[in-house]
């Protein structure tokens, strides 16, 4: 088997969205687009629920945590695109690029450690409403975020740090931002099968486990529903969760498609198109799937 000259990686090559030249600024128009409207969805969603009295609720809370991670996850990504996107030279610092990966796959995991806080805050105002005040609180949800922020940090810190510990014969990324999946399989030399074993083991454990969690906050929900007997209750739920619901199936679907296959069956190309979706659309259409909430719900 050939092998592959090995030399020291300064810095990286992000080979972007589409390799087409013609297509450059189609995608810069779009996608500083959906960047501004993702910004200005969730900034306004945050400050009406810091500012509203009748939104001083622990849901909310989180709903507006959502918000945050939305904007700070696209502002990780998007405007280094968008510049790389019009000019020649795409290139990304090492040290640059392991910071980015940091503080992705960091934000990108605290959003679903929110979601299942939601889904928790969910299952408690359906299935046991009479103490919903006093399970649920702001001091609660509170020592959830900032938990989930210290369970995030480090795995993303450890990911970080093996990557660092690689080593790299080519400098081309096939992405548009620096991500733990096209560097291990555009740039090593050799098959990475510690990194590929912590994605389906301590990655599964991290990332998915809130998923694991929201599908069974749902469960008891259900089985709570079907109990009542009740059609008024079955539309309530579905008022209450609905909007929830369809963000979780947005985000880990696209989390599911784009991380969690063995190494042989990724496509690079298919793959970065599916990135643009939960980087730039799925923070876009939140705040409008949330706007659809009554303030009561």
């Amino acid at each position: 088997m050939a092998t592959r000259n090995r030399t020291e990686v300064t810095e990286f090559v992000l080979l972007g969205l589409s390799s087409w030249p013609e297509m450059q600024p189609v995608i810069f128009g779009i996608v500083l687009s959906m960047y501004l409207v993702a910004l200005m969805g969730n900034a306004l969603l945050v400050i009406v629920a810091l500012s509203d009295p009748k939104l001083q609720t622990p849901m909310y809370f989180l709903l507006s945590q959502l918000s945050f991670i939305d904007m700070f996850l696209t502002t990780i990504t998007v405007p280094q695109m968008l510049v790389h996107t019009l000019s020649a030279n795409r290139t990304i610092s090492f040290n640059c690029c392991m910071i980015q990966l940091f503080f992705f796959m960091a934000v990108g995991s605290m959003e679903g450690h929110l979601l299942a806080a939601m889904a928790y805050d969910r299952y408690v105002a359906i299935c046991d409403p009479l103490r919903y005040s006093a399970i649920i609180s702001h001091h609660l949800c509170l020592r959830i975020t900032l938990t989930s922020w210290v369970v995030v940090s480090l795995n993303s810190l450890l990911y970080s740090v093996l990557v660092t510990r690689l080593t790299f014969c080519d400098n081309q990324v096939i992405h548009f931002f620096c991500d733990i999946t096209p560097l291990l399989l555009s740039s090593l030399c050799t098959r990475p099968v510690v990194n590929e074993m912590l994605i389906f083991t301590e990655g599964v454990a991290v990332v998915v486990s809130p998923f694991f969690f929201i599908l069974g906050s749902y469960a008891r929900i259900g089985i709570a529903i079907v109990r009542m007997h009740s059609v008024s209750a079955l539309r309530k739920a579905l008022s209450t969760c609905s909007s929830h619901i369809l963000v979780v199936l947005l985000l880990y679907g696209s989390v599911i498609r784009m991380y969690l296959r063995p190494s042989s069956s990724y496509d690079l190309d298919q793959d970065r198109q599916v990135a643009i979706f939960y980087t730039v659309v799925t923070p876009m259409l939140n705040p409008l799937i949330y706007s659809l909430r009554k303030p009561g719900s």
